[in-house]
C-alpha cells in the first residue's frame, strides 16, 4: 500500500482507502477489548477484593485495591516494553495477534482467583498482555495512515479503549446485581476477544515501513557478519533496539521527555481516575442508594465521554498541533480532579462532573498514539513507543498504592485524589520540550545516515 506524504485537495476522509480503514478497525477492536479488561477491573476490583479478603479486613479494602491496581500497572509496564521490542523484530500484525491471545487467557484465569494474592498475581499477567498489544496497534496505524490524517487516526484508535470501557459498564450494569461473585462473570466474558484474532490475521496487512526497515536490518546484519565496518544507521540497525534508544542524542532527549510526559498521565490516571466508580458507589451508599448500580452509571458516563475526548483530541491536534492540544487536556485534568473529589457532593452533580472529567482525564491518553510514533525512526518505533507508554508505569504503579493508603489514612477519597492529581501538572510543563510534528512525515532517522566505510550511500 502506498504511503501518502501530503494532504490531498479533497476532504481528509475521502483520501483514505479501505485498507486504511481496515487497519484502523483492527487496531481499534484490539484496543477496545483492552479497554474492556481495564475498565472491568475498575468496576469490579472493590467488590472482588472485598470478597477475597479474610473476614474482618473489610475496612482495609481501599488499601488492597491499591495493591491489585499496582500489580496490574506493573504487569502492563513489563509486558508493554517486551511487546514493543517483539513488534520491531517479528512485525506489528503478528505481535498484535499473540498479545490478544495472551491477555484473554489470563483474564479468564483471573475469574478463578481464591484470595486477593492470587487475584493480584493473575491481574499482573493480564497487565502483561494488555501492555504488549497497544504499541503494535499504535505503530501500525501511524505507519499506514497518511500524514495529514494521522492525528485523527490515532484519536479514533484510542477511542477503542473508551468503547471497551463503555461496553464493560453496560455488561456490569446487567450482571453486577447477580451476587457477591458477579465480578467473576466479568472476567469470563473477557475471554471472547480471542475469537477475533483470526479475522485480524486475515484482514490487515503488515506495515510496509516495518517490512522495509526489517529488510535493511537483515542486510546490515549480513554485512556485519561478513566483517564490514558499519556506521550510522547501518550500525544502529544491528544494535538491540533498547540499546539503540539510548545511543543517539536526538533520540535520547525525546525519549526522556516523552517518558516524563507519560509518567504524568499514568500516575495521575491510575491514582485518581481508577477510583471514580468506587467513589461514586461510596457517595451513593452514603445517600442510601444502590452502590453497584451507581458505580455502573458513573462508569458509563466516564466511558462515554472519554470516547469523545479521544476523538476530539485527535481532530484538534491535526488542527492546531500536538503540543497545545496535549497541554490543554493535561491542564483540564489537573483542574477537574478537585472538582470531582472535593467540591461536588450532590450525586446528580457528581455524575455530571464525572462525565466532564472523563472527557479530559480519559481522553488525555490519545496524545500517545498520535504523537509518540512521530518522534522516533521506524527501526525502533515499536520499542520506543512501548517504552515511553509503558516504562513510566513501573514508577506510576505507586499511584494507586499511594492513593489507596491515603484514602484510608485521610479518611476519604477527596484529599487523597487531589494530592495525587497534582501530578497532572508535570505533563503541562513537559509537553513544550517535545518537537511539534503535526503534518510531518514519520521519521526514518533523526540524524543523517553515515555511509558504510569504503562504500557509497545508496
Amino acid at each position: 500500500m502506498a504511503i501518502s506524504k501530503s494532504a490531498p485537495a479533497v476532504p481528509w476522509h475521502r483520501s483514505l482507502s479501505r485498507e486504511h480503514w481496515r487497519v484502523l478497525a483492527a487496531a481499534n477492536i484490539a484496543w477496545m477489548f483492552d479497554g474492556f479488561e481495564i475498565f472491568a477491573l475498575f468496576l469490579t476490583v472493590g467488590f472482588a477484593v472485598h470478597q477475597l479478603l479474610p473476614a474482618g479486613a473489610a475496612a482495609q479494602t481501599p488499601r488492597f485495591v491499591g495493591y491489585v491496581l499496582a500489580a496490574t500497572v506493573f504487569g502492563w509496564a513489563t509486558g508493554g516494553v517486551i511487546g514493543g521490542i517483539i513488534a520491531d523484530y517479528i512485525g506489528r500484525k503478528r505481535t498484535m495477534v499473540l498479545t490478544i491471545l495472551a491477555y484473554t487467557l489470563t483474564t479468564g484465569l483471573s475469574a478463578l482467583s481464591w484470595n486477593w494474592e492470587s487475584f493480584a498475581a493473575l491481574r499482573f499477567l493480564v497487565g502483561v498482555g494488555i501492555g504488549s498489544e497497544w504499541a503494535t496497534g499504535a505503530s501500525i496505524v501511524s505507519e499506514l495512515w497518511p500524514d495529514h490524517a494521522r492525528g485523527k487516526g490515532g484519536g479514533m484508535l484510542q477511542a477503542g479503549a473508551g468503547v471497551g470501557s463503555l461496553l464493560a459498564s453496560v455488561v456490569w450494569f446487567g450482571i453486577g446485581g447477580l451476587g457477591p461473585s458477579a465480578w467473576r462473570f466479568m472476567y469470563l466474558v473477557g475471554v471472547l476477544p480471542a475469537l477475533v484474532t483470526l479475522w485480524i490475521w486475515r484482514t490487515i496487512p503488515e506495515s510496509p515501513r516495518w517490512e522495509a526497515s526489517h529488510k535493511r536490518r537483515r542486510e546490515a546484519q549480513a554485512l556485519r557478519q561478513s566483517g564490514a565496518r558499519l556506521d550510522g544507521e547501518h550500525a544502529a540497525l544491528t544494535r538491540f533496539t533498547v540499546m539503540d534508544l539510548f545511543s543517539e542524542k536526538a533520540v535520547r532527549g525525546r525519549l526522556i521527555t516523552a517518558c516524563v510526559l507519560m509518567l504524568s498521565v499514568t500516575f495521575g490516571f491510575w491514582g485518581v481516575a481508577t477510583f471514580v466508580p468506587t467513589y461514586v458507589a461510596a457517595v451513593a451508599h452514603a445517600q442510601g442508594l444502590q452502590p453497584a448500580r451507581f458505580a455502573a452509571i458513573g462508569g458509563l458516563l466516564y466511558s462515554a465521554m472519554q470516547i469523545f475526548g479521544f476523538v476530539a483530541l485527535g481532530f484538534l491536534s491535526d488542527a492546531i498541533g500536538r503540543k497545545p492540544t496535549t497541554m490543554i487536556w493535561y491542564a483540564a485534568s489537573l483542574v477537574l480532579t478537585p472538582v470531582v473529589y472535593l467540591w461536588t457532593h450532590d450525586l446528580a452533580t457528581l455524575l455530571f462532573a464525572v462525565a466532564v472529567f472523563g472527557f479530559f482525564s480519559g481522553g488525555i491518553w490519545a496524545w500517545a498514539p498520535i504523537w509518540l510514533p512521530e518522534l522516533f525512526p521506524t527501526r525502533m518505533r515499536g520499542t520506543a513507543v512501548a517504552f515511553c507508554f509503558n516504562a513510566p508505569r513501573w514508577i506510576s504503579a505507586a499511584g494507586p498504592l499511594i492513593a489507596g493508603t491515603l484514602i484510608v489514612g485521610l479518611g476519604g477519597f477527596g484529599p487523597a485524589a487531589t494530592i495525587v492529581g497534582l501530578f497532572f501538572i508535570v505533563g503541562v510543563l513537559a509537553a513544550p520540550f517535545l518537537p511539534e510534528t503535526n503534518g510531518k512525515p514519520l521519521p526514518e532517522t533523526l540524524e543523517p545516515p553515515v555511509a558504510l566505510a569504503g562504500s557509497r550511500t545508496a
